[in-house]
C-alpha cells in the first residue's frame, strides 16, 4: 500500500510537505499542492481515515447498530436517522455483528445509535464510562454519555387493550415477541396489566416478530377455537401478516370471526385486504430524535431520555367489514 512516504520520495519532498499538500494546508503553494496531488493519483494512493480521524479527533460518521434489517420498519427508521444527521454534515454506516463493535474504541465512529439486542447492556455502560458516546433505542441506560430514546410501549399496549375489551370477544390471544426484546417486554407488562385490571382471560403466545412465528401461532389459535369472535393482540405487524397468511386458507373471515390489532404501523398494513389495524407512530421521527441526543452527547451539550408517542391506527382487521 502507498503512503505518504513514498509520494515524498517520488516528489522530492519533505514528508510534513506531502501531508500538508493533501489535507489543504496553505502552508504549501497551490502549484506544489496540486503536484502532489498529481503524483498520489498516479500512485493510487488511499488516505489511512483511521489515523486521520485519530489526528483530528472526529470522523464525521456514526455507526448504526441493528440486530435485523428484515421488512420497512427499519427502512423508515434509517431514514429518520439519515435525516437527522444531513444538518449537522455526518454519514453513518449500518452495523450487525459483534466484530463491528471495534468500530467504537478503535474510534472509526464518533457515535453510537443502537437496536440490537445482541448487544450487551455492560458492554454499553463500558463504552459510556470511557467517553464514547452512545444512544439506544431498545433499552433504558443511565450513566455519562449515554442517552435513550424509546418507543411509548407502555401508551400502545395500553390503547390496543382498551379497544380489545370495548368488543365483544369469546377469547384473547397476546402474541409476543422473542423473551430478550425490551419492547416486547413492555408491551406485554403494559397487557397483563390492563387485562387483569379489567378481569379478562387471556392467551400467551410466544412469538419471534416474524411472519413464520405468526403463522405457526395462527394455527394453534385455529385448532384450540370453541367459539367466536375472538381477539387477537400482536406485538408487531410482521405477525400478523403470517396469521393473515394462515387464517385465509379458513372459513373464519378476518375482521369479523378474528379481530386483530397490530403495532409498529408498518406500510404494507394499509395496503393488503384487510387493512390492519394497529398501534403507529412515526419510525422516522424516531430516527430524527436519536440523532439529536447523539449530537447533543458528541457536543457535549445538555441531553434528556426521549419518548416517541403512540397512537391506534383503526383498521378493518379489527371491526366488522
Amino acid at each position: 500500500m502507498v503512503g505518504i512516504r513514498d509520494i515524498a520520495k517520488v516528489a522530492g519532498v519533505s514528508i510534513s510537505t506531502v501531508s500538508y499538500a493533501l489535507n489543504g494546508s496553505d502552508k504549501v503553494t497551490e502549484e506544489t499542492r496540486q503536484r502532489i496531488e498529481k503524483i498520489a493519483s498516479e500512485m493510487n494512493y488511499v488516505p489511512n481515515m483511521a489515523a486521520k480521524a485519530l489526528k483530528r479527533q472526529e470522523t464525521k460518521i456514526i455507526a448504526v447498530y441493528l440486530s435485523d434489517y428484515m421488512g420497512s420498519f427499519y427502512g423508515e427508521l434509517l431514514d429518520g436517522i439519515k435525516h437527522g444527521l444531513q444538518s449537522y454534515d455526518y454519514e453513518m454506516i449500518v452495523c450487525s455483528g459483534k466484530r463491528s463493535h471495534l468500530f467504537i474504541p478503535e474510534r472509526m465512529v464518533d457515535g453510537v445509535i443502537i437496536l440490537d439486542w445482541t448487544f450487551e447492556t455492560e458492554e454499553i455502560e463500558k463504552y459510556g464510562k470511557l467517553g464514547y458516546k452512545l444512544v439506544t433505542l431498545d433499552r433504558e441506560v443511565e450513566g455519562d454519555n449515554l442517552c435513550h430514546v424509546l418507543l411509548d410501549n407502555i401508551g400502545g399496549a395500553t390503547l390496543a387493550i382498551e379497544k380489545i375489551v370495548e368488543q365483544p370477544t369469546a377469547e384473547i390471544h397476546v402474541v409476543t415477541g422473542p423473551e430478550n426484546s425490551f419492547d416486547s417486554m413492555r408491551r406485554l407488562e403494559a397487557t397483563e396489566r390492563e387485562l387483569k385490571r379489567y378481569g379478562k382471560e387471556y392467551h400467551l403466545h410466544q412469538g419471534s416478530f416474524d411472519a413464520k412465528s405468526g403463522k405457526r401461532i395462527a394455527e394453534e389459535i385455529y385448532l384450540r377455537m370453541t367459539s367466536k369472535p375472538i381477539s387477537i393482540f400482536s406485538f408487531n405487524d410482521e405477525m400478523v401478516i403470517g396469521m393473515y397468511d394462515f387464517f385465509r386458507r379458513t372459513e373464519l373471515k378476518i375482521g369479523k370471526d378474528i379481530q386483530i390489532i397490530g403495532f409498529d404501523n408498518t406500510y404494507y398494513g394499509n395496503i393488503i385486504s384487510p387493512t390492519i389495524a394497529t398501534i403507529g407512530f412515526s419510525k422516522k421521527r424516531w430516527g430524527m430524535v436519536a440523532v439529536e441526543k447523539l449530537m447533543q452527547l458528541i457536543k457535549n451539550e445538555p441531553t434528556s431520555n426521549g419518548l416517541i408517542y403512540t397512537s391506534f391506527i383503526p383498521g378493518e382487521s379489527f371491526g366488522e367489514q
